[in-house]
């Protein structure tokens, strides 16, 4: 551990629109923000190829092209950016202890938590590959659905947000296989209902992905395999999508910040408050439900507005 402490008004932990956002308004209310950028710098964003929902970009912009920007509007106001990840927290007393790579000691009066969450994959070879190509495999329908119009595109998941991501696609695609493990849904019966009544989508069960084809550039069809018979299946198409879930970002937190059953954090209702005074979140840490790039920027300026309030209502 550092000999020295460092102490600061606003720490945000991660970035990615939240992080980025939140520091922008921190920055502009005289907070002098230290950020520091996590493990992914940019967040999920900088894995999505083209981002055309987020407001003011009416020609589209890449994910990772959205986020320099981002950093460069919190730079320009004074945020301190810097590289690294908080690997231990102290949040037991009135000053808030991180600690970032394990030698850095920092005490804020404030820390806004901004560390996203991650979208679970396979793991497959071919599934990382067109996924870091940009090349047809994404965890977002909403996200990036629009450019699979009147294409057939593969699912994978049979949850609620495997079914909700279906039906979406499906009013977008000219067909959706929807490949399910088991011999039958995780999700509530109104949403598997839904998915078993649209004409469009084709639902597998005992299947699971083999492998992601394509032709090393942009994805083709997928490989399945009947986990009853054996039996294996190309199926033709451009996209795929896994829906098999997101884990939050916050296990440094968990000895002090309260989570839900599946580890995102709790606000205090219509607020960024979390249980700790002076911590706040924003973003996909604790957001399970939305998930998108708008309504993160939207938390992040709520946290710094939180927090500035806070400081003033300690002096």
């Amino acid at each position: 551990m550092s000999d020295t402490i460092e102490k600061v008004k606003c720490l945000i932990i991660g970035s990615g629109p939240a992080g980025y956002t939140a520091a922008i308004y921190a920055a502009r209310a005289n907070m002098n923000p230290v950020l520091y950028q996590g493990q992914q710098p940019g967040g999920q964003l900088t894995t999505t190829n083209e981002v055309e929902n987020f407001p003011g970009y009416p020609e589209g912009v890449t994910g990772p092209e959205m986020m320099v920007q981002l950093q460069e509007q919190a730079k320009r106001f004074g945020s301190d950016i810097r590289d690294g990840w908080a690997t231990k927290v102290d949040f037991s007393g009135d000053i808030h202890k991180v600690w970032i790579n394990d030698t850095i000691e920092i005490h804020a009066e404030t820390v806004i938590i901004s560390t996203g969450a991650s979208a679970k994959y396979l793991g497959l070879e071919s599934e990382q590959h067109y996924l870091k190509l940009g090349g047809g495999v994404s965890a977002c329908a909403v996200c990036d659905g629009f450019f699979y119009r009147n294409q057939e595109v593969v699912i994978v998941g049979a949850g609620d947000s495997a079914c909700e991501e279906a039906h979406y696609l499906s009013k977008l695609c000219k067909k959706v296989t929807m490949l399910v493990r088991s011999d039958k849904f995780r999700a509530s019966k109104i949403m598997a209902e839904r998915v078993q009544k649209t004409e469009n989508i084709e639902i597998l069960m005992h299947t699971e992905t083999e492998e992601v084809l394509g032709d090393g550039q942009v994805v083709t069809g997928v490989k399945a395999k009947n986990r009853a018979t054996g039996e294996i299946t190309e199926i033709p198409a451009t996209g795929f999508f896994v829906a098999i879930g997101h884990k939050p970002n916050t296990d440094i937190f968990a000895d002090y910040i309260t989570l839900d059953e599946t580890g995102y954090i709790v606000n205090v209702p219509g607020s960024s408050k979390t249980n700790v005074a002076g911590v706040f979140v924003a973003g996909d840490a604790a957001d399970h439900v939305y998930r998108q790039a708008i309504t993160a920027a939207g938390t992040g300026c709520m946290a710094a507005l939180d927090a500035e309030r806070y400081i003033a209502s300690k002096e």
